[in-house]
């Protein structure tokens, strides 16, 4: 799929430098996993975990540092190598790192996992969230259970740079089927590179009936107006996340979600 393709070499692009980003905050004790995702996810102790689209494996390592026992997968080789090189570098031996597209996964890994786990700016690359569901459940140990925490749809859908200045301007219709194309990618770990890239938008009901019709329960479905840096909000309220101030309580950013096997 030429989209994918595309999407796979503009990432690329941008993976040394995210490596540099998170190596750094790494030595210097800065970087965290959202808190939002940490009190969700609860205690993760020995749970075995497949982290889809895990980038330079940054959140890989924090979950490992968590306990867990950790699979990162990412599409792009170079996101694999550097997730490789800085689990090595940072002596974390609980996590390993799979280069593989998410909607060919089943085909070449057959482990079963305690949870599915994805986060911040994933859901939006992926071509088919119904595969995406399947592929969830098709990991899943019948006690298993899938958390998202993402972009939230609605978010998604105004202006990036006029919502910062307090404006709503429908850019990106919600119901919009085909992808969005850029020319350009990276800015909140790395400046901003020349790479065609594509991005799919996705409504509530797609992500819902996704996991639903690959026979998983939702167990809730939460939103919030806070973000981590670089997802959406801009400055940094009393919980720590972000926020854009004059929409605090007024418009969801983020949304997190659970589905168990039942």
């Amino acid at each position: 799929m030429k989209e994918i393709e595309s999407n796979k070499q503009a990432w690329s692009l941008l993976a040394e430098d995210h490596y540099n980003h998170f190596k750094k905050r790494f030595l210097d004790n800065t970087l965290s996993l959202n808190q939002i995702i940490v009190k969700e996810l609860g205690d993760i102790t020995g749970k075995k975990v497949l982290h889809l689209q895990c980038n330079t494996g940054a959140d890989s390592i924090l979950l490992a540092k968590m306990g867990a026992i950790v699979t990162g997968v990412d599409l792009v080789p170079e996101n694999a190598y550097y997730a490789e090189k800085l689990a090595e570098e940072l002596q974390i031996t609980n996590v390993n790192f799979i280069e593989s597209d998410i909607m060919t996964l089943m085909e070449k890994h057959q482990e079963k996992y305690d949870i599915v786990f994805t986060s911040e700016g994933a859901v939006g690359w992926l071509p088919d969230l119904i595969k995406w569901g399947h592929t969830i459940r098709h990991f899943l140990k019948e006690d298993g259970f899938f958390y998202v925490n993402d972009s939230h749809p609605i978010y998604l859908i105004f202006d990036e740079e006029k919502i910062q200045n307090e404006e709503l301007t429908v850019k990106y219709p919600y119901f919009k089927k085909d992808p969005d194309e850029d020319n350009y990618i990276g800015g909140y770990a790395s400046d901003s590179k020349e790479g065609k890239n594509y991005f799919w938008g996705y409504t509530i009901s797609e992500i819902i009936n996704a996991l639903a019709n690959a026979g998983l329960f939702i167990e809730y479905f939460n939103e919030y107006d806070v973000s981590t840096p670089g997802m959406g909000g801009s400055v940094k309220d009393e919980s720590g996340l972000y926020c854009i101030p004059y929409f605090k309580g007024k418009l969801p950013i983020t949304f997190s979600l659970k589905a168990s096997v039942r």
